[in-house]
């Protein structure tokens, strides 16, 4: 067991699914569970995700582990107010789609004797809330964790433990390298799916309903909650603008093939993706 008594601070897919995780493989004893709204609070309790509910963080002085699974901008203010309630030893660690924001204002808010560890599991999807939390969700996915020479190892070495028994393959890297590398491979296409859904509906709303399989792969992400990728955008903003410009750009290369009705040229453009994508699919 790596913590005996947890508390999870926004238990919805991802801390949700942490804590069956946790509990099933043995690695946390009690949860506690904190949220804004009582009905997932009561889904979380009714499903045996947590054990009992927090009304403030007057409840959490013998917890261990505190995980901070709310808006990537809400880190920082959440762990201030639950802060004076915690025992000295207490490890914090998030799950946040964003680091360097994060990390950042937790080194700013927490002396340097309070042991915080920035994480981030590459896993999820569209839906939220404690009723989609899944034991099985981190098996096989990836998580990055983000220390930086401030990040206490004993504390580090808890964590990565906790993510590799519930099945996650961990790696660390630097907040900015997280950040950029997230910005391309999520944040971006987050946000393509956004604009995608959108356009649609505003050439015609029917066509949502009428759309395949294709339609539906690429803008499932899009049922995502809003105010989870407002933050997300937002705390990243400046590798999300270039990610999205470099897509931009991309689309703009294949108008200019269509509109000019040069076939040669866009058959390069799509054979070029069809190689990355293959050497992308083959390095995994």
């Amino acid at each position: 067991m790596q913590f005996e008594r947890a508390a999870i601070a926004g238990v919805g897919l991802i801390g949700g699914s942490l804590a069956l995780a946790a509990r099933a493989a043995g690695l946390i004893g009690e949860v506690i569970g904190l949220g804004r709204s009582q009905a997932n609070l009561d889904t979380a309790v009714r499903r045996g995700i947590v054990d009992r509910v927090a009304r403030d963080g007057a409840e959490l002085g013998r917890v261990d582990l505190l995980v901070l699974a709310v808006p990537v901008r809400s880190t920082a203010s959440t762990a201030a107010a639950l802060l004076p309630h915690l025992a000295p030893g207490t490890v914090l660690t998030d799950v946040g789609s964003v680091k360097g924001e994060v990390v950042d204002a937790m080194h700013a808010l927490l002396p340097s004797d309070r042991p915080f560890v920035g994480g981030h599991p590459i896993a999820g999807g569209e839906r939220a809330g404690a009723a989609a939390a899944d034991a099985q969700l981190f098996r096989g996915a990836r998580c990055i964790l983000t220390p930086t020479a401030r990040t206490d190892r004993a504390a580090l070495a808890r964590v990565r433990a906790l993510w590799e028994g519930v099945g996650a393959h961990v790696e660390e890297m630097s907040p900015a390298a997280h950040d950029r590398a997230l910005a391309w491979t999520s944040h971006a296409v987050h946000a393509l799916a956004y604009a995608l859904v959108r356009a649609i509906d505003a050439a015609d709303p029917a066509l949502l309903t009428r759309g395949g399989p294709s339609l539906r792969e690429a803008t499932r992400i899009a049922a995502s909650p809003a105010e989870l990728w407002r933050d997300i955008f937002l705390a990243n903003a400046a590798p999300v603008n270039d990610a999205i410009a470099g897509v931009i750009r991309e689309l703009e290369r294949v108008r200019a093939a269509v509109t000019a009705g040069d076939a040669a040229a866009l058959e390069a453009l799509l054979a070029a993706a069809v190689a990355a994508k293959r050497r992308g699919e083959g390095e995994r």
